[in-house]
Protein backbone atom coordinates (compact mmCIF):
# COMPACT_ATOMS: atom_id res chain seq x y z
CA UNK A 1 0.00 0.00 0.00
CA UNK A 2 2.79 2.45 0.90
CA UNK A 3 4.56 1.31 -2.32
CA UNK A 4 1.31 2.48 -3.89
CA UNK A 5 0.99 5.58 -2.24
CA UNK A 6 4.40 6.38 -3.21
CA UNK A 7 3.82 5.77 -7.07
CA UNK A 8 0.62 8.16 -7.05
CA UNK A 9 2.63 10.86 -5.88
CA UNK A 10 5.19 10.35 -8.40
CA UNK A 11 2.55 9.96 -11.17
CA UNK A 12 1.13 13.53 -9.69
CA UNK A 13 3.94 14.75 -9.37
CA UNK A 14 5.06 13.93 -13.29
CA UNK A 15 1.61 15.66 -14.25
CA UNK A 16 1.71 18.69 -13.00
CA UNK A 17 5.09 18.95 -14.02
CA UNK A 18 4.12 18.58 -17.78
CA UNK A 19 1.45 21.15 -17.27
CA UNK A 20 3.67 23.48 -15.56
CA UNK A 21 5.05 25.21 -18.76
CA UNK A 22 0.97 25.99 -19.70
CA UNK A 23 -0.12 26.84 -16.32
CA UNK A 24 3.27 29.44 -16.05
CA UNK A 25 1.84 31.32 -18.83
CA UNK A 26 -1.46 31.45 -17.85
CA UNK A 27 -1.12 33.01 -14.25
CA UNK A 28 1.96 35.50 -16.47
CA UNK A 29 -0.42 36.25 -19.01
CA UNK A 30 -3.13 37.62 -16.30
CA UNK A 31 -0.44 39.32 -14.00
CA UNK A 32 2.52 40.34 -16.40
CA UNK A 33 4.63 39.33 -13.30
CA UNK A 34 6.99 35.91 -13.82
CA UNK A 35 7.56 35.75 -10.19
CA UNK A 36 3.42 36.44 -9.21
CA UNK A 37 2.66 33.52 -11.67
CA UNK A 38 5.58 30.97 -10.14
CA UNK A 39 4.47 32.08 -6.50
CA UNK A 40 0.47 31.04 -8.55
CA UNK A 41 1.52 27.87 -9.51
CA UNK A 42 3.37 26.86 -6.66
CA UNK A 43 0.59 27.57 -4.66
CA UNK A 44 -1.83 25.13 -6.79
CA UNK A 45 0.46 22.46 -6.35
CA UNK A 46 0.63 22.89 -2.50
CA UNK A 47 -3.21 22.76 -2.80
CA UNK A 48 -2.98 19.68 -5.06
CA UNK A 49 -1.07 18.04 -2.99
CA UNK A 50 -3.68 18.99 0.07
CA UNK A 51 -6.07 17.89 -1.28
CA UNK A 52 -7.81 14.37 0.80
CA UNK A 53 -7.58 12.33 -2.33
CA UNK A 54 -5.80 13.83 -5.79
CA UNK A 55 -7.11 10.87 -7.40
CA UNK A 56 -10.74 12.23 -7.42
CA UNK A 57 -9.89 15.14 -9.68
CA UNK A 58 -11.45 13.83 -12.84
CA UNK A 59 -10.01 16.13 -15.31
CA UNK A 60 -6.54 17.01 -13.42
CA UNK A 61 -5.16 19.70 -16.27
CA UNK A 62 -8.91 21.57 -15.59
CA UNK A 63 -8.28 21.75 -11.91
CA UNK A 64 -5.33 23.19 -12.26
CA UNK A 65 -6.46 25.78 -14.62
CA UNK A 66 -9.27 27.06 -12.34
CA UNK A 67 -7.45 27.20 -9.18
CA UNK A 68 -4.32 28.75 -10.94
CA UNK A 69 -6.59 31.81 -12.48
CA UNK A 70 -8.29 32.03 -8.95
CA UNK A 71 -4.85 32.69 -7.34
CA UNK A 72 -3.75 34.58 -10.39
CA UNK A 73 -7.05 36.82 -9.85
CA UNK A 74 -6.27 37.71 -6.59
CA UNK A 75 -2.95 38.31 -7.31
CA UNK A 76 -3.58 40.93 -10.37
CA UNK A 77 -6.17 42.83 -7.96
CA UNK A 78 -3.89 43.27 -5.21
CA UNK A 79 -1.33 44.44 -7.71
CA UNK A 80 -3.72 46.96 -8.87
CA UNK A 81 -4.25 48.56 -5.38
CA UNK A 82 -0.61 48.68 -5.12
CA UNK A 83 0.17 49.90 -8.76
CA UNK A 84 -2.10 53.05 -7.75
CA UNK A 85 1.36 54.04 -5.52
CA UNK A 86 3.73 53.29 -8.40
CA UNK A 87 5.98 55.73 -9.32
CA UNK A 88 5.61 56.60 -13.01
CA UNK A 89 4.48 54.19 -15.55
CA UNK A 90 4.06 50.37 -14.34
CA UNK A 91 4.96 48.28 -17.02
CA UNK A 92 5.36 44.04 -17.39
CA UNK A 93 8.33 41.90 -16.16
CA UNK A 94 10.06 41.16 -19.66
CA UNK A 95 10.78 37.72 -20.61
CA UNK A 96 14.33 38.06 -22.52
CA UNK A 97 16.09 35.27 -24.05
CA UNK A 98 15.00 32.09 -24.39
CA UNK A 99 13.92 30.49 -21.27
CA UNK A 100 12.90 27.15 -21.93
CA UNK A 101 16.63 26.08 -20.64
CA UNK A 102 15.41 26.32 -17.70
CA UNK A 103 12.28 23.93 -16.17
CA UNK A 104 11.32 26.68 -13.31
CA UNK A 105 10.94 29.95 -16.17
CA UNK A 106 9.62 27.47 -18.89
CA UNK A 107 7.09 29.55 -20.62
CA UNK A 108 5.75 29.78 -24.40
CA UNK A 109 6.93 32.42 -25.88
CA UNK A 110 4.62 33.89 -28.42
CA UNK A 111 1.93 36.54 -29.61
CA UNK A 112 0.07 35.99 -25.80
CA UNK A 113 2.78 37.00 -24.11
CA UNK A 114 3.82 39.68 -26.38
CA UNK A 115 5.04 42.67 -24.32
CA UNK A 116 2.78 44.79 -26.85
CA UNK A 117 -0.22 42.45 -25.63
CA UNK A 118 0.39 42.51 -22.15
CA UNK A 119 0.65 46.25 -22.18
CA UNK A 120 -3.21 46.53 -23.70
CA UNK A 121 -4.49 43.81 -21.12
CA UNK A 122 -3.35 46.38 -18.51
CA UNK A 123 -6.06 48.60 -19.04
CA UNK A 124 -8.45 45.99 -18.83
CA UNK A 125 -10.58 45.53 -15.42
CA UNK A 126 -9.08 42.07 -13.64
CA UNK A 127 -12.08 40.24 -14.55
CA UNK A 128 -11.59 41.23 -18.35
CA UNK A 129 -8.42 40.41 -18.70
CA UNK A 130 -9.24 37.12 -16.92
CA UNK A 131 -12.21 36.43 -19.27
CA UNK A 132 -10.18 37.18 -22.20
CA UNK A 133 -7.12 35.12 -21.69
CA UNK A 134 -8.66 32.25 -20.82
CA UNK A 135 -11.05 31.95 -23.29
CA UNK A 136 -9.76 34.14 -26.09
CA UNK A 137 -6.02 32.86 -25.42
CA UNK A 138 -6.57 29.19 -23.95
CA UNK A 139 -10.16 28.31 -24.96
CA UNK A 140 -11.27 27.72 -21.52
CA UNK A 141 -15.06 27.63 -21.57
CA UNK A 142 -17.27 30.41 -20.37
CA UNK A 143 -18.69 28.25 -17.52
CA UNK A 144 -15.66 27.22 -16.08
CA UNK A 145 -14.55 30.82 -16.66
CA UNK A 146 -17.58 31.86 -14.66
CA UNK A 147 -16.58 30.21 -11.45
CA UNK A 148 -13.29 31.43 -11.49
CA UNK A 149 -13.83 35.77 -11.97
CA UNK A 150 -17.89 34.61 -9.71
CA UNK A 151 -20.03 35.65 -12.18
CA UNK A 152 -22.56 33.95 -15.05
CA UNK A 153 -21.78 32.28 -18.41
CA UNK A 154 -23.55 34.97 -20.07
CA UNK A 155 -22.08 37.87 -17.70
CA UNK A 156 -18.51 36.42 -18.65
CA UNK A 157 -19.04 35.91 -22.36
CA UNK A 158 -19.95 40.08 -22.28
CA UNK A 159 -16.42 40.33 -20.22
CA UNK A 160 -14.72 38.84 -23.02
CA UNK A 161 -15.93 40.96 -25.62
CA UNK A 162 -15.50 43.64 -23.98
CA UNK A 163 -11.80 43.12 -23.62
CA UNK A 164 -11.35 41.50 -27.35
CA UNK A 165 -12.40 45.06 -28.58
CA UNK A 166 -10.00 46.67 -26.66
CA UNK A 167 -7.24 44.00 -27.28
CA UNK A 168 -7.90 44.50 -31.16
CA UNK A 169 -7.83 48.08 -30.93
CA UNK A 170 -4.67 47.96 -30.22
CA UNK A 171 -3.37 45.45 -32.38
CA UNK A 172 -1.18 46.44 -35.40
CA UNK A 173 -2.78 46.97 -38.79
CA UNK A 174 -0.16 45.36 -41.11
CA UNK A 175 2.35 43.57 -38.52
CA UNK A 176 5.75 42.52 -38.76
CA UNK A 177 7.08 39.31 -39.35
CA UNK A 178 9.93 38.40 -36.94
CA UNK A 179 12.45 38.78 -39.81
CA UNK A 180 11.08 42.18 -40.76
CA UNK A 181 11.18 43.54 -37.06
CA UNK A 182 14.61 41.90 -36.25
CA UNK A 183 15.63 44.45 -39.03
CA UNK A 184 13.59 47.46 -37.50
CA UNK A 185 15.37 46.79 -34.36
CA UNK A 186 18.52 46.37 -35.72
CA UNK A 187 18.33 50.08 -37.76
CA UNK A 188 16.84 51.34 -34.63
CA UNK A 189 20.50 50.22 -32.63
CA UNK A 190 22.54 51.36 -35.47
CA UNK A 191 20.75 55.04 -35.58
CA UNK A 192 21.32 54.76 -31.77
CA UNK A 193 25.12 53.72 -31.37
CA UNK A 194 25.60 56.33 -34.59
CA UNK A 195 23.72 59.32 -32.95
CA UNK A 196 21.83 59.42 -36.26
CA UNK A 197 19.32 61.28 -35.27
CA UNK A 198 17.13 61.79 -38.91
CA UNK A 199 18.09 57.99 -39.40
CA UNK A 200 16.42 57.37 -35.82
CA UNK A 201 13.27 59.61 -36.21
CA UNK A 202 12.71 57.98 -39.82
CA UNK A 203 12.55 54.41 -37.96
CA UNK A 204 9.60 55.96 -35.82
CA UNK A 205 5.70 56.35 -36.50
CA UNK A 206 5.34 59.89 -36.22
CA UNK A 207 2.85 59.13 -33.33
CA UNK A 208 5.16 56.25 -32.09
CA UNK A 209 4.88 56.22 -27.61
CA UNK A 210 7.48 55.92 -25.25
CA UNK A 211 6.85 54.51 -22.25
CA UNK A 212 9.59 54.02 -19.23
CA UNK A 213 9.64 51.56 -16.15
CA UNK A 214 11.64 52.64 -13.47
CA UNK A 215 9.93 51.84 -10.36
CA UNK A 216 11.07 54.76 -8.13
CA UNK A 217 14.41 52.94 -8.41
CA UNK A 218 16.21 54.17 -11.22
CA UNK A 219 15.64 56.91 -13.39
CA UNK A 220 13.16 56.45 -15.68
CA UNK A 221 10.25 58.64 -17.50
CA UNK A 222 7.50 59.78 -15.19
CA UNK A 223 4.96 59.39 -18.14
CA UNK A 224 4.54 58.34 -21.78
CA UNK A 225 5.68 60.47 -24.39
CA UNK A 226 4.57 60.83 -27.78
CA UNK A 227 5.90 62.13 -31.48
CA UNK A 228 9.00 60.94 -33.16
CA UNK A 229 11.11 63.93 -33.17
CA UNK A 230 10.28 64.15 -29.65
CA UNK A 231 11.14 60.68 -28.60
CA UNK A 232 14.47 60.38 -30.63
CA UNK A 233 15.44 63.40 -29.18
CA UNK A 234 14.97 61.52 -26.22
CA UNK A 235 16.54 58.83 -26.71
CA UNK A 236 19.51 60.49 -28.46
CA UNK A 237 19.94 62.76 -25.16
CA UNK A 238 19.68 59.74 -22.70
CA UNK A 239 22.62 57.58 -24.74
CA UNK A 240 24.97 60.71 -24.40
CA UNK A 241 24.01 61.24 -20.83
CA UNK A 242 24.71 57.56 -20.20
CA UNK A 243 27.78 57.31 -21.75
CA UNK A 244 29.21 54.04 -23.14
CA UNK A 245 26.95 51.74 -23.97
CA UNK A 246 26.79 47.86 -24.49
CA UNK A 247 23.70 47.38 -26.94
CA UNK A 248 22.86 43.79 -27.04
CA UNK A 249 19.86 42.46 -29.58
CA UNK A 250 17.57 39.80 -27.38
CA UNK A 251 14.09 38.10 -27.21
CA UNK A 252 11.48 40.16 -25.62
CA UNK A 253 9.12 38.20 -25.11
CA UNK A 254 9.17 36.30 -27.85
CA UNK A 255 10.05 39.07 -30.25
CA UNK A 256 13.10 40.91 -31.63
CA UNK A 257 14.39 43.73 -28.74
CA UNK A 258 17.21 44.79 -26.79
CA UNK A 259 19.12 45.05 -23.59
CA UNK A 260 20.92 47.96 -23.08
CA UNK A 261 24.35 47.69 -20.64
CA UNK A 262 24.79 51.26 -19.77
CA UNK A 263 28.95 52.14 -18.22
CA UNK A 264 27.87 52.81 -15.15
CA UNK A 265 26.03 49.01 -14.82
CA UNK A 266 22.60 50.07 -15.20
CA UNK A 267 20.27 47.60 -17.53
CA UNK A 268 17.67 48.29 -19.42
CA UNK A 269 14.97 46.23 -21.74
CA UNK A 270 13.60 47.38 -24.51
CA UNK A 271 10.82 45.67 -26.44
CA UNK A 272 9.00 47.36 -29.29
CA UNK A 273 5.83 47.05 -31.22
CA UNK A 274 5.56 47.54 -34.74
CA UNK A 275 2.89 48.31 -37.83
CA UNK A 276 3.29 48.96 -41.37
CA UNK A 277 7.09 48.92 -41.13
CA UNK A 278 7.60 51.58 -38.26
CA UNK A 279 7.69 51.36 -34.76
CA UNK A 280 4.96 52.68 -33.22
CA UNK A 281 6.11 51.68 -29.27
CA UNK A 282 8.98 51.06 -27.42
CA UNK A 283 8.50 49.84 -23.58
CA UNK A 284 11.65 50.56 -21.61
CA UNK A 285 11.96 48.28 -18.38
CA UNK A 286 14.50 49.48 -15.78
CA UNK A 287 13.07 48.92 -12.51
CA UNK A 288 16.23 45.98 -11.24
CA UNK A 289 13.60 44.29 -9.22
CA UNK A 290 11.95 43.43 -13.01
CA UNK A 291 15.40 42.23 -14.59
CA UNK A 292 16.28 40.53 -11.47
CA UNK A 293 17.24 37.24 -13.29
CA UNK A 294 19.25 39.33 -16.30
CA UNK A 295 22.60 40.11 -14.60
CA UNK A 296 22.99 36.26 -14.26
CA UNK A 297 22.35 36.09 -18.19
CA UNK A 298 24.90 38.52 -19.29
CA UNK A 299 27.45 36.60 -16.77
CA UNK A 300 26.90 32.90 -18.08
CA UNK A 301 27.34 34.65 -21.71
CA UNK A 302 23.94 33.25 -22.72
CA UNK A 303 23.13 34.18 -26.05
CA UNK A 304 19.68 36.96 -25.61
CA UNK A 305 18.75 36.24 -29.01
Amino acid sequence: MERDGRDGEERLARAFEADRPRLLRVAYTMTGSLVEAEDCVQEAWLRLRGLEDPADVRDLAAWLTTTVSRLALDALSSARARREHYVGTWLPEPLVGDRSHDPADRVTLDESVSMALLVVLERLSPAERTAFVLHDVFSVPFAEIAGVVGRSPAAVRQLASRARRHVEAGRPRTPATAAEQRKLVEAFMAACQEGDLPGLVALLDPDVVLRGDGGGKVPALLRAERGAERVAGMLAARARAAGALDILPADVNGAPGLVIREAGGGLSVMAFAVDAGLITAIDFVRNPDKLAGLPGLLERGQSLA
